[in-house]
């Protein structure tokens, strides 16, 4: 039976703990030339690669991966100090022209926005400007159970507020036009016509609304756009130059087509130039391997941010899923710290692991579920049994 679309859309799934069926191993796809270089090495990290034979695991890995969810692109880049680096782009960037997949692809990050979003909130905690706990209509009115919820429990995860894009409204009027743009209000007011689910701080519950309200935090005491706040005072102090906060449905150039089954009629479309106004501070930045690679370390390791308040960032508490807690707009799965994306035609996963300062971007040009699972958590879980097996990814939460 083909599913409901707005029991998927963008609903809170978090982690399944189900491992599709081994398969065996198939021959990597070619590798597109440019892709095949890293250009992105440093002294700790020199180009070179991992070794013949981890490489080979890793193309092995990936290709299996690949197969089973049937992922038309992929990009996967993983730095490990003092062993080398990988960085490699298989399958097509277009089903139609079958133009090579390449790892300077721009990539619609989804939810890997909520680490931007939550940093610049952050830096107005450093200044004094705003405080965790701090409840929510102190800056908004109109939220429900408002003078309750606090910053942290919007960070957290753990308002209560119904999120909008389970709302089946939201859904149908999304996928009906997916080119029409949203105001932040236009998609919260889906969601505040649904009784709260939960009293604040009593659960976790994965909630776009949560972070739509705090980007208007953010507006309210800066008293500038969003977008403007975040290029200002997060990508530029981050040095991230190819990092972006979309008006609209643009996309810069190199981007890969990306391809979502999350249409009214459960068939496959084209999802490349959706606009993603709807995600907001929630999900609607862009992109790529390069600004990715850094900001895995930036976020993980609080580089601009005060210790004290990137110690609350880090403090993680149970999801309800194995393997993973949830911090201030990151999480930790099993010890990789970072966060992961998903919206319709892409999905990514960028992640630290402190204890070996690793890094690892993966870039996705699918967000199909395949078995239930969405295929960046397969290629992470993949990928990380053959670099750290010790630390092996098995969580993602993302808004569907």
């Amino acid at each position: 039976m083909r599913r409901t679309p707005y029991r998927r859309l963008f609903a809170a799934t978090v982690l399944v703990a189900s491992v599709l069926a081994p398969m065996a191993a198939t021959p990597a796809t070619p590798v597109h030339a440019a892709a095949a270089v890293d250009r992105h090495g440093d002294e700790d990290c020199p180009p070179g690669g991992l070794g013949p034979e981890l490489t080979a695991r890793l193309d092995r890995a990936i290709a299996d991966v690949r197969k089973q969810a049937g992922i038309p692109g992929v990009v996967v880049g993983i730095w490990m100090p003092g062993k080398g680096s990988y960085v490699r782009a298989t399958g097509v960037a277009d089903k139609t022209t079958r133009a090579p997949m390449f790892a300077d692809s721009f990539v619609r990050i989804g939810s890997e926005t909520k680490t931007f979003t939550v940093t610049a909130l952050l830096k107005l905690v450093d200044e004094g400007r705003i405080g965790l706990d701090d409840p929510i209509a102190r800056y908004v009115r109109g939220v429900p159970d408002g003078h309750r919820i606090t910053l942290r429990h919007l960070a957290e995860m753990r308002s209560g507020l119904f999120p909008y894009t389970a709302d089946e409204d939201f859904v149908h009027d999304l996928l009906s036009d997916p080119e029409r743009s949203f105001t932040p209000w236009e998609s919260l007011a889906y969601g505040f016509r649904h009784k709260n689910t939960f009293a604040p701080g009593a659960q976790f519950q994965y909630s776009n609304s949560n972070l739509v309200l705090l980007g208007l935090v953010i507006e309210k005491v800066t008293g500038q756009r969003l977008e403007d706040v975040i290029e200002r005072r997060v990508l530029r102090p981050a040095r991230l130059r190819h990092t972006l906060f979309p008006e609209g449905s643009e996309f810069p150039e190199p981007h890969a087509r990306g391809y979502t089954d999350q249409t009214l009629d459960g068939t496959t479309a084209d999802a490349t130039d959706w606009n993603p106004s709807w995600a907001w501070a929630a999900g609607a930045m862009i992109s790529n391997l390069h600004d990715l690679r850094r900001w895995a370390k930036v976020v993980a390791t609080g580089e601009l941010l005060s210790p004290g308040t990137q110690a609350q960032r880090l403090r993680t508490l149970p999801t309800g899923f194995p393997g993973l807690s949830y911090g201030l707009g990151i999480f930790d799965a099993n010890g990789w710290i970072g966060h992961n994306g998903s919206i319709p035609g892409y999905e990514t996963v960028t992640v630290y692991l402190p204890s070996q300062k690793a890094t690892m971007v993966l870039m996705v040009t699918t967000d199909s579920l395949v078995g239930g699972q969405e295929p960046s958590t397969l290629l992470a879980r993949a990928v990380t049994a053959v670099i750290t097996p010790e630390n092996v990814y098995d969580g993602s939460v993302s808004p569907r």
